[in-house]
Order: C-alpha cells, then sequence, then structure tokens
C-alpha cells in the first residue's frame, strides 16, 4: 500500500469560522464540528481538521494544493471576489501577481488565521525537477 496522508490539524482562532472560510474559497463542503474539530474533506483519501484549542499559541503553517487549471480559476475567483491580498511567492504574498512557470500558475493567499495558502497547477516537485534540468 502506498503511504497517504489521511489529516492535518490546522491550528485556528475559530475552527468552524475557519473551516467555513476554507470551503467555501476551495469550493469545498463543510458539514460541522465533529468532536474537538471542524473538518473539511479534501478528496476522498484527506482531510484538514481545524483546531481552535490552541489559543493564541501557534506557528503559521503553509498548505500547497496541486489543482487542476479550472479548479485554479474557480479557488483564485473566489479570493479576488472576496478581496483577499494574494502573490506570487511565498515571501511577496501581497504583490497582487500570480507566477507563471512555462505556463504552469502558482498564487499565495492567506486564511483567517494567518497561514499561507498555495495552489498550483503544477505539481511543485515536478516544477523542481524542471528547474534543475535548465
Amino acid at each position: 500500500m502506498a503511504i497517504m496522508l489521511d489529516h492535518t490539524i490546522v491550528p485556528a482562532h475559530d475552527k468552524v469560522a475557519s473551516a467555513t472560510f476554507f470551503a467555501e474559497l476551495f469550493g469545498l463542503r463543510y458539514d460541522g464540528p465533529m468532536g474537538p474539530f471542524a473538518p473539511v474533506r479534501i478528496n476522498d483519501t484527506l482531510s484538514l481538521d481545524f483546531d481552535d484549542r490552541w489559543g493564541d499559541r501557534f506557528a503559521i503553517h503553509h498548505y500547497a494544493f496541486h489543482v487542476s487549471d479550472a479548479e485554479f480559476d474557480a479557488i483564485f475567483g473566489r479570493v479576488k471576489a472576496k478581496g483577499l491580498k494574494y502573490g506570487s511567492g511565498p515571501y511577496s504574498r501581497e504583490d497582487m501577481q500570480v507566477r507563471d512557470n512555462k505556463g504552469a500558475r502558482t498564487v499565495y493567499f492567506p486564511d483567517l488565521n494567518g497561514h499561507i495558502l498555495e495552489i498550483r497547477t503544477k505539481p511543485s516537485v515536478v516544477e523542481m525537477q524542471e528547474s534543475m534540468r535548465a
């Protein structure tokens, strides 16, 4: 069996607001809290479980998602509709640019907790391999 990530905990100030925000941006469904978490199912094998038991004591995390061109357009459209700042790199998250790497697009934007969300149309491992060959 291949190793697959099953879930990850996402520290949040308000788990329900954070799960709702994320689900709306990504076009996913949020069905409400389950136990101490507010899970959002990403696909058949992965969920992000928002958890607000951390108080204000958590580090900012980076969550990157490989999406299709159509999903990128839809998610990015919702990012812009919400008026979120976005950027072309993890250290230029407010330049209001989309990175274009030979037709592959990447953009970074914040969630409600300051975590860095990234959507990309090419897996990062493929992009890194291509840059090593160039």
